[in-house]
């Protein structure tokens, strides 16, 4: 079975500013390209949206909408294509 890539909450600098996962952009199961934007996380009134880290399929997201994140927090994992 291959390696699944991880998409990971990075440091983003910020300090006493609560970060939540938003909202999931993409469903399990679909196909995305690397760069695609998955996943909006909310900090502070702020919206920041991560990208997938290969292309490929989301097989698992990790974390539900609404709840806490921090860096370094694993959101969901992804199949590479090829």
């Amino acid at each position: 079975m291959a390696e699944l890539a991880r998409l990971v909450v990075p440091d983003l600098g910020i300090e006493g500013v609560p970060l939540s996962l938003s909202l999931w952009l993409v469903p399990v199961g679909a196909e995305v390209l690397e760069g695609d934007r998955v996943v909006e996380l909310l900090a502070g009134g702020a919206s920041i949206d991560l990208g997938a880290p290969v292309a490929g399929r989301l097989v698992r997201q990790l974390v539900d909408e609404d709840e806490p994140v921090a860096a370094g927090t694993v959101l969901a994992e992804f199949e590479g294509a090829g």
